[in-house]
């Protein structure tokens, strides 16, 4: 900063004044008689040069440079054009003063350039409009920090004539105010006191408190403290401006709430989680108190009422009071509520609109025509009521809130369709079987909807065997388990027929392959993917028989189970591979074990031990550590595979696990008896049969038995060569089976009136529970299950 700017920042007198301007005396001739210095540096005329000369010498009497006329004749407040010494003209201003008196001296003429005078003026224009028209209240306090000027707007702060507090201190004037700003000293006086003995300026601190002259609200303002000096450099107080920015605070503060809101709020797909967060966005920057009132039907994922009222009975979702913040627990349902007519919740819900009723602000939640419910904001006694702005804002928090509860209602409905389809896809009860134990888990990866493309069955077959399956369909979520459920209805039916794993494999993956070509006709859907995706899907499939404790299985490009002694030896069976299904090329490949009783047999998906960080070689290994615990329960070696192999339950792939231990059938609950293929068979069949049914107890099944083993007895002599095998065995039911070298199966069918045969197998089939056949390398098992009598 130069000199000259230093002294033009100072400096407020006039241009036109005597101690600064350019001046000269001249007398009743209008001849020169006195020359200033401040007229030499301006006209360059020396006074030696100009004394003596007339006034025409260096004021042209000419029109201005403006459009106004100007007078020939001297008179003050004039604009003129001077010339200079070396011949240039300037414009000037010119002020004429008498001198009265009985002498020559007729009149003193002062002259500057109009620009300076110009810039006087708009500096005058400029300290007139902050003492009465600038919205900055500006106050200056002495040495002693009293106030001893302040302008219109900080008068119009305080709500009294400036007399009525002149010499009062500003912690007197604001007793409860307190600064906001950190890094400073924190009290008016000790920061005015700091600029004063520091000269360190101050700016931009925010001070908040309550004005005289609005003591209900809360202020705050922008305040710039710095230290006022005279033109001698004498310190005699402090300057202080603040300007009244509670305005853009509030919008700072709205948008900052719905900054606030918008992470908070929908991140979730849960009602009263979404219903909680505008709560904890909303207390207490927005409101004392808030609660969030949803129909019960949204909560369900049903669609609400489109008019009238919240879809029914309104429940409270989230209240927060500072007290009372939180929801409920989730184990309890949400408490009813209900409005008195009139009441402002009521009017909110009638109209569909948001209702203000003094610090009570009720804004409706809606979802296109559909009302889910509504927010209630109140304000507590000492709080200003909501004003325009905040009932937008409210309205804008409301809007995002109901999009997100929306959004939860329809994930609700869809989940809840979606585990419907997954109760019926899936097992979700596997009944107790006589041949072994089961536990089992399923780990969708798309926890979203809850379902995925593996699955696993357990299917109880004829003579007490059981057929296991595990499978896993390529892709995850509702497709997948759709495709996932076709094929284990299909599984399901064909092990029904008492397939072996070879044959249930074969057709099953002949039918994948059929399907994969019909769908390769079809459209693709706008992803371009094909609605089916069952090409490619894996299956294991195991039938264990607890009377031979034998278990054959087969698999489709499935990997191997895991095989636990009963010593807790681990094993991955050498199962042929095979390809998976829909591919063909190969042909499937069983292997037979023999399993001591009290094996462990794990059959699992690829999402179980294969991981980003993980091989499948090492998840594997991992797996036969956890299983060779032979001391554990099944659920308890499942819990323990989840958590070794899953930590924190997340998954990259679907994952399904089944884990077996056998059992086996005793002598004592199995009797056989091989007969020669002769008519006397039949005979002795029944009294074999009727003996053994004696001596377990069952002599209430023995006439309806032997007329069962009479006829399929009789039928295998007749029909087929070689020995007939006769096996009872008594499980949960009674079981017939007759085993002959055939490969004929007889057929139920309605004998005419004058046929001779033919009522033997419906006799059957009206005695027993069920009956089937199924087929082995050597022959036909045709077997028939009783159900024991009930006892009282």
């Amino acid at each position: 900063m130069t000199d000259w700017n230093a002294e033009q920042r100072t400096d407020f007198r006039s241009p036109l004044d005597v101690t600064r301007a350019a001046t000269a005396v001249v007398d009743v001739q209008d001849t020169v008689v006195g020359w200033s210095p401040a007229a030499q540096r301006l006209l360059g005329y020396r006074p030696q040069e100009i004394i003596g000369r007339p006034v025409a010498t260096f004021l042209t009497p000419g029109p201005a440079p403006s459009d106004l006329p100007v007078p020939a004749e001297l008179r003050s407040n004039q604009i003129r054009v001077a010339r200079h010494r070396d011949g240039h003209e300037l414009n000037v201003a010119i002020a004429v003063c008498p001198l009265p008196g009985a002498g020559t001296v007729e009149r003193v003429l002062v002259a500057t350039e109009l620009k300076d005078l110009r810039l006087w003026e708009s500096r005058l224009a400029l300290l007139h409009g902050l003492t009465t028209q600038s919205p900055v209240g500006l106050a200056i306090y002495d040495t002693d920090l009293r106030l001893t000027w302040c302008n219109a707007a900080y008068e119009r702060e305080i709500g009294r004539p400036f007399a009525e507090f002149r010499g009062l201190r500003a912690d007197q004037l604001y007793s409860e105010g307190e600064f906001v700003s950190k890094g400073h000293p924190p009290t008016l006086e000790a920061v005015m006191r700091h600029v004063l003995d520091t000269g360190e300026s101050f700016l931009d601190l925010h001070f908040q408190g309550r004005p005289p002259s609005d003591p209900e609200t809360d202020h705050l303002w922008s305040c710039a403290y710095y230290r006022l000096q005279d033109a001698d450099g004498h310190v005699f107080g402090v300057c202080e401006d603040a300007y009244d920015i509670s305005d853009r605070h509030r919008a700072q503060r709205r948008l900052a709430l719905l900054v606030e809101a918008g992470r908070g709020i929908g991140d979730g797909l849960d009602a009263l989680v979404t219903a909680n967060k505008i709560t904890e966005v909303a207390v207490p920057e927005f409101a004392a108190a808030v609660t969030v009132d949803l129909a019960r039907v949204v909560l369900a994922g049903g669609v609400p009422a489109t008019s009238g009222s919240a879809g029914g009975s309104l429940v409270r979702a989230a209240r927060r009071p500072a007290e009372e913040a939180g929801r409920a627990p989730a184990d309890d349902s949400p408490e009813d509520v209900e409005y008195p007519p009139g009441s402002p919740q009521q009017r909110c819900l009638s109209s569909g609109k948001t209702v203000l009723d003094g610090k009570v602000l009720v804004v409706p939640l809606r979802a296109g025509k559909s009302t889910l419910g509504l927010v209630t904001f109140v304000r507590d006694a000492a709080s200003a009521t909501f004003d325009s702005g905040e009932v937008a804002l409210a309205d804008e928090l409301v809007a995002r809130t109901a999009v997100s509860i929306d959004n939860a209602r329809r994930f609700t409905r869809e989940r809840t369709a979606s585990l419907a389809l997954q109760r019926q896809l899936l097992p979700q009860h596997v009944p107790e079987q006589s041949a072994l134990d089961v536990a089992h888990r399923y780990l969708p990866t798309d926890d979203v909807t809850g379902v995925g493309g593996d699955w696993f069955d357990v299917i109880p077959l004829s003579g007490t065997r059981v057929g296991l399956v595990v499978g896993d369909v390529v892709g995850h979520g509702l497709q997948a388990a759709a495709t996932m459920g076709r094929l284990r209805t299909t599984v399901r039916a064909f092990a029904q027929m008492d397939m072996d794993p070879v044959e249930l494999l074969s057709r099953l993956d002949d039918l994948v392959a059929q399907a994969a070509e019909e769908q390769r006709g079809e459209p693709a859907a706008p992803d371009g993917s094909y609605a089916d995706v069952t090409t490619g899907a894996t299956c294991l499939y195991a039938v264990y028989d607890p009377v031979t404790r034998r278990c054959v299985m087969a698999r489709a490009g499935h990997l191997p189970p895991a095989v636990v002694d009963p010593e807790g030896q681990v094993s991955f069976p050498d199962l042929p591979a095979g390809p998976p299904l829909g591919l063909g090329g190969l042909p499937f490949e069983s292997a037979e074990l023999e399993l001591p009783v009290g094996s462990l047999l794990a059959l699992f998906t690829d999402g179980l031990v294969e991981a980003r960080d993980r091989d499948i070689e090492h998840g594997m290994e991992t797996l036969g550590q956890v299983l060779g615990d032979r001391h554990a329960s099944l659920e308890a070696l499942c819990d323990r595979a989840v958590a070794e192999l899953l930590p924190g339950g997340s998954t990259a792939d679907d994952t399904a696990l089944l884990l077996v231990r056998t059992r086996e059938l005793g002598s004592a609950r199995v009797t056989e008896w091989e007969l020669p293929a002769e008519p006397l068979a039949a005979g002795r069949a029944r009294d074999l049969a009727t003996e053994q049914l004696h001596d377990w107890g069952l002599e209430e099944l023995s006439f309806a038995t032997e007329l069962v083993v009479s006829e399929l007895v009789t039928n295998a002599v007749r029909y087929a060569a070689g020995p007939v095998h006769v096996r009872l065995i008594r499980d949960r039911t009674l079981l017939c089976e007759v085993a002959d070298t055939g490969h004929t199966s007889p057929h139920l069918r309605h004998s005419g009136e004058e046929d001779e045969g033919g009522r033997g197998l419906f006799i059957v089939a009206q005695l027993v529970q069920r009956w089937g056949t199924r087929y082995t390398p050597s022959g036909k098992t045709i077997w028939t299950e009783q159900a024991f009598p009930t006892t009282d």
